[in-house]
């Protein structure tokens, strides 16, 4: 999984970069067919904000966050992202595969 990260209007340092990796990688151990993921990063005077697009097989995702620190605010992205691979990882699993069998054997 490749991840881009930007700032816009503020220097990502290096600390923050590995930051970003740590939390926007935990998802591939979740979903497997993620190619690449893109994170902006905001500061606008006391407003820290964090967005996201993941491009995974069938589907982009996209979140963002805002929090009292940029680390909070990746954490709570972090967070938001997980709940939504997991949602697109649910809704591509075929759930009907035994049933289908079973319905073919009594016919």
């Amino acid at each position: 999984m490749q991840i881009n990260v930007s700032g816009h209007q503020m220097e990502i340092t290096e600390p923050l970069r590995d930051y970003v990796n740590e939390k926007i990688g935990r998802i591939q151990k979740h979903f497997d067919h993620v190619t690449n993921t893109n994170v902006v990063l905001h500061v606008e005077k006391n407003r820290h904000r964090a967005e996201a697009t993941i491009h995974a097989k069938g589907a982009a995702l996209h979140a963002d966050a805002e929090g009292a620190d940029m680390y909070a605010a990746l954490d709570t992205l972090a967070d938001k992202l997980d709940r939504q691979v997991l949602k697109h990882k649910e809704k591509t699993r075929d759930h009907h595969r035994a049933e289908g069998s079973s319905q073919k054997q009594k016919a």
